[in-house]
């Protein structure tokens, strides 16, 4: 879990995931030479931050996202939302501006609904504040802030290691409305004529969705994807023997938003951890659902 809690702990806000693209490569320059295939790395002002990952010859490609939720720095103490933070009184708060390293607290009047910050000096306009890393580990579960997305993430690194024939996408913006997925998907539909997808995301918890009973595939949320790709994935994983759980949701989205609403015939399925305690600092996974994870989307690759 090292590299997790390395990943939980990067400062890559929606609109700032460069430390996250710079991080990521890094990563991967340094251990690519040990994985089964040599992916072609794919990272330039076309892509923005994002980075493609292509091995061998590809059928489906992975989308992860990179970016987490935060706070933009507005007037004097006034905070305004990156993508949907929960808000609590004396949650800790992590930046930087021109006059260095910040460690403040938030204030919620939740009467006023005013998101505020508590801090000696008044913060530079447009700086933007994540939630302090404060990662913990037992011999079940992981709890940190951002493990929606970074165990994606952590995830798609670990399925780069024997992954022969896919596509790794780690994209931004996810949490802010999304953005790059369009282009991302356009591109790979032009140059590889890959047009199926898996989301390696992080889900909810919720009555139907239980901790330790395995990977999430989810049937829909807010959007409907196609139901004979789904039934296919969900044969595979019937057939694998891996631990799932079936989702049906009337909400929420992910990177999926983009190629649904996009101009290629794209098939998409969400597959991914579900997680309790959302969007708060204090986000916690099974670990059984963590392997769980891994192993679906080694065969889904191999299989699809």
């Amino acid at each position: 879990m090292k590299l997790l809690k390395q990943l939980c702990s990067i400062h890559a806000p929606s609109g700032n995931e460069k430390n996250m693209t710079d991080f990521l490569l890094n990563y991967i320059e340094k251990h690519k030479v040990q994985w089964k295939v040599q992916p072609i790395i794919l990272n330039n002002e076309d892509f923005q931050d994002c980075i493609l990952l292509v091995f061998g010859k590809p059928r489906t490609v992975v989308f992860a996202h990179m970016d987490s939720i935060g706070f933009t720095v507005r007037y004097g103490k006034q905070l305004v939302r990156i993508g949907g933070p929960a808000v609590k009184d004396g949650y800790k708060l992590t930046g930087s501006d021109n006059q260095g390293e910040i460690k403040c607290t938030l204030k919620y009047n939740e009467d006023e609904e005013e998101l505020q910050y508590d801090y000696h000096r008044e913060i530079e306009r447009g700086t933007e504040l994540v939630f302090e890393s404060d990662f913990r580990e037992t011999d079940e579960t992981v709890q940190s802030c951002y493990l929606d997305n970074r165990l994606g993430v952590w995830a798609a690194l670990k399925l780069a290691e024997t992954l022969e024939d896919g596509i790794i996408a780690f994209s931004c913006w996810e949490e802010h409305g999304g953005g790059s997925v369009a282009y991302l998907a356009k591109y790979i539909y032009e140059q590889y004529q890959v047009r199926q997808a898996l989301i390696a995301d992080i889900t909810w918890v919720t009555e139907g969705v239980k901790p330790g009973k395995g990977v999430v595939i989810s049937m829909r949320d807010s959007l409907i994807p196609r139901r004979s790709y789904v039934q296919k994935i969900i044969s595979i994983a019937k057939e694998s023997g891996v631990p799932y759980q079936l989702e049906v949701e009337g909400a929420g989205g992910s990177d999926a938003k983009e190629l649904q609403k996009g101009a290629q015939p794209w098939d998409w399925c969400f597959v991914g951890a579900p997680e309790d305690n959302v969007h708060t600092p204090d986000e916690i996974v099974n670990k059984k659902d963590i392997s769980s994870m891994v192993k679906l989307y080694q065969v889904l690759m191999e299989k699809l």
